[in-house]
Parts: structure tokens; sequence; C-alpha cells
């Protein structure tokens, strides 16, 4: 009985040994099946040593329960316990190796896989794609807003070049103009038999001249009748001056006299000034010069050869939108030819009839003052206020009240029947320009290219316009045509 408490002892510490392997087998077989939801190929012989451990441990588990093992007796208790510890410690050693080698080639096949969390983990919910958090209106905004940056950076970039070369973009733009005004006539000499270089230069060379003898007439002119209107305009100021005297807004002589005394000291204190004005005159003189020699250059050759011209802008064009191009072209010079030709007559029939009304009421420049007429009607709206407006002061300063308010009638009455009658009978649907978008075009061309942007911005418009409509409409038959799929044989 002195070595049951030792045996006992020796027992309790086999027991120890096989829980702590137990407890080691469990986290290498946990392991092992985290490796294997990942791999496939390495699953298949985990499994197989998952169902030898399994096999392996319902052997033992009557040795792991004390209730398990027999009360020794007298004789056969020592010899019993001594035979049950040794058979089941060493079953213990080839279980742990089979499980530590898959382990090992487990790590082997997937050595940078994560192991998923285990099944008492909690739940945690995947983050959402950023792109699909974002809204669909917020991510069709901004799409659109830097395709929009992108275009104002262009056009920002364009607008800085055309300021720098300004001379020479008005220049090739007033060629355009008289281009469109003189192609007919090219044409019609060709047809008729007359070379196309001589029919150039023969239509080239009377249309300089016609415009040559309008601007020296409109000079000759004012020469002419600044004598009589310097007289006028004195004459005009006494009755201003004496118009105020006997008004009822009680001025006084002394009060004139002191505005007349702030002009003339504001006239000296300026002279500096005045002299660099007219120096910057001279300047300007050379500039527009220059540009009449570039435009009359430029016209020439877009006269003779302007078909090649084009060909070689449309070589320029990538070669999927060159077939759209090559259609847009023509049909945008058709609106330039027929807006620079209608507002050439509505012009014409403007000067005409507004300078015999001057005549007729004996305003003194009335042929200067019609050519005047004639060159703001192009631009559109304004030009026709600012033209009317000097014909009105002209007769107010000269003539007096009466007269004044009659040239305003006739002004008035002349551009109605413009606005109403001619434009949409001579201009017809070829430029199809809404008022609002006239407006706009003309004040945004002021602003950028003065007078000659003003000039230019109702024609840059409809012709932009009529190149868009055709763009769209082609992308749209061809779009028609991919849906239907190819003719059938």
């Amino acid at each position: 009985m002195s070595k049951v408490p030792g045996l006992l002892g020796a027992l309790g510490a086999g027991l120890t040994r096989m829980g702590e392997r137990l407890d080691e087998r469990r986290v290498e077989t946990e392991a092992r099946a985290d490796a294997d939801a990942g791999l496939d190929g390495a699953a298949r012989p985990a499994r197989s040593d998952d169902s030898a451990v399994a096999a392996a441990v319902p052997s033992q588990a009557p040795v792991a329960g004390p209730s398990q093992v027999p009360a020794p007796g007298p004789a056969q208790a020592p010899a019993e316990v001594v035979s049950q510890v040794p058979a089941a410690v060493p079953s213990q050693e080839p279980a742990a190796t089979g499980a530590e080698e898959a382990t090992a080639s487990a790590r082997q096949v997937a050595p940078d896989h994560v192991p998923a969390p285990p099944a008492y983990a909690p739940a945690v919910a995947a983050r959402p794609d950023p792109v699909a958090a974002v809204p669909w209106g917020m991510r069709v905004a901004a799409e659109i807003g830097w395709r929009l940056l992108v275009l104002a950076g262009t056009l920002w970039v364009l607008m800085r070049v055309i300021s720098a070369v300004r001379l020479v973009v008005l220049a090739f733009v007033a060629a355009l103009f008289i281009t469109a005004l003189l192609q007919p006539t090219v044409s019609r000499l060709t047809r008729r038999g007359l070379p196309r270089g001589l029919a150039t230069a023969v239509t080239a060379i009377l249309g300089f001249i016609v415009m040559g003898l309008i601007g020296w007439f409109v000079v000759w002119q004012v020469m002419d009748n600044l004598d009589t209107l310097s007289d006028k305009v004195r004459a005009g100021i006494e009755e201003l001056k004496r118009w105020l005297l006997n008004s009822p807004f009680h001025v006084t002589e002394d009060q004139i006299n002191q505005v007349a005394k702030n002009l003339s000291d504001t006239i000296g204190h300026n002279t500096n000034e005045i002299t660099s004005a007219g120096l910057q005159g001279v300047t300007v003189l050379v500039e527009v010069l220059t540009g009449i020699l570039l435009a009359m250059f430029s016209t020439l050759f877009l006269l003779y050869d302007g078909k090649n011209i084009w060909h070689w802008v449309l070589r320029l064009v990538p070669e999927q939108a060159r077939p759209a191009m090559e259609g847009a072209g023509p049909r945008a010079w058709r609106t330039l030819t027929a807006y620079v030709r209608g507002t050439v007559i509505v012009a014409l029939i403007d000067a005409i009839f507004i300078g015999l009304g001057i005549y007729f009421l004996h305003v003194p420049m009335a042929v200067p003052l019609a050519v005047f007429i004639f060159l703001f009607a192009f631009i559109p709206l304004v030009g026709a206020v600012i033209s009317g407006a000097l014909a009105v002061v002209v007769a107010l300063v000269t003539e007096g009240v009466f007269t004044a308010v009659m040239v305003l009638a006739v002004v008035l009455l002349v551009q109605q029947i413009e606005g109403h009658v001619l434009q949409p009978f001579i201009l017809g649907r070829a430029v199809r320009v809404h008022p609002l978008a006239v407006v706009l075009s003309v004040a945004a061309g002021g602003l950028i290219g003065g007078i000659g942007g003003s000039v230019v911005a109702v024609p840059l418009v409809a012709v932009t316009n009529t190149v868009v409509g055709y763009l769209r409409a082609t992308a749209k038959e061809n779009a028609l045509r991919a849906a239907e799929g190819p003719p059938e044989p």
C-alpha cells in the first residue's frame, strides 16, 4: 500500500501531459481548418488527418476521465494502472506529428493567406465601394463639371491667343466677309468662260475700288462740311445756353460760365494725355492700314483658291470626324454668305431712307451720316441705336429740337420696318438666332474685341448654330444606322 500514492502521482502527471497535448492538437486542428477554407488543394490531406485525429481522440476518452479509471485492488491495481499509462501516452505522438505536417504543408501552399476569423467572432459588415457610396447625381455633376472646366480653360487660352494676334484675326475675318460678298460674282464670271484668276482679279479690284471711293467720299463730305458744322455747333450751344437760362431749372449765367471754365481748365491740365492720345491715334492708324492690306491679300487668296484651302483644313481634322466636318463646312459657308449679303442689303436700305429723311430735313452732313448708318448696321441692334442717336444729336445741335424730333421719328420708322419686314424677308431662315443670343453675343464680342468683336459676334454665333445642328443630326442618323445593322444582301 505504500506504493499506491506514487502510482497515483505518476498517473496524474501522465493525465496532465495528455491534456496539454490535446490542447495543442486542438489549436493545430483549428489552424488547419482555416487553411483548408482558402485552399482546396491543401484541404484534402488535412481532412484525412482530421479523420485520423478524430479516430484517435475517442480512443483516449476513457483515459482522460478520472471516473473511467478502475479502483485498484489489493494485488492487481498497481499493475493495471502502470499498464494503462504507458499505453495512453505514446498514442498521442503519431497524431501530433501528422497534424504538424499538415499545418506545415498548408503554410507552404499559402504563405500569404490570412486565415478567416473563427465562427464565434462577431460579424463585421464589409465597407462599401467608395464609388458606390457617392450619389448618382453628384457623380454626374462631377463628370460634367470637370469637362466644363476643361472647355473653359481651352476657351480662355484661345481668347488669350486671339487677343495677342487680334489684328491678324480681325483682318482675316474681314476678308471672309468680303469673300462671302464677292464670291457669287466670281462664280458668275467663271461660268461665263472667264478664267478663275482673271475673274478673281476683276472682282477684287472693282470691289476694292468701290469701297475706296465710298471711304474717300465720306472723308470729303466731312471735311467739306466741317466749317459749317462748327458754326452750327456754336449756334446750337448758344441756343442751348439761352434755353437753360429761361428754363424752369433756374440755371444762372455764372453757373454756365463756371462749367465752361472747368472744361477749359481740364483740357489745359490734360494736354500731355491728349498728346499721347494723338500719338496713340497714329499707332492705331498704322495698325488699321496694316489690317486693310492683310484683308486685301487674304481676300484675293480666298476668292482664287478657297476650295484648296478648305481641303487643307480638312486634312488637319481627325479621319473619323472628317466626313461630318466635310458636310458641315459648306453649310456654314452658306450661312455666312446669306448673313453678309442680307446684312448689306438691309444696311443699304437703312442708309438710303434715313439719309433721305435727314437730307429733306436740312440736317448738315446727310451723306456722311448715311454712310455711318450703313457701317453701324453690321452691329445688330446696338449699331442701329448708336447711328440713330448720332443723327438725332447732330440735328439737335444744328437745327433745333423740332428737327431732332423729326429725325428721331424717321429713324424709328425705318428701323421698325427693317426689323419686322426686311430682315425676316431677306435673311429668311438662313440665320436663325434668338434676339437674346444676339444681344449677349454682341456684348461679349464688344468686351473681348471692341467694335470688331461686336461685328464678328453674331455671324460667329449663326455659323456655330448651323454647324452644331448639322453635327447633331449626323450623329443621330449614324446611331440609327448602327442600331438597324448592315443592310441585308
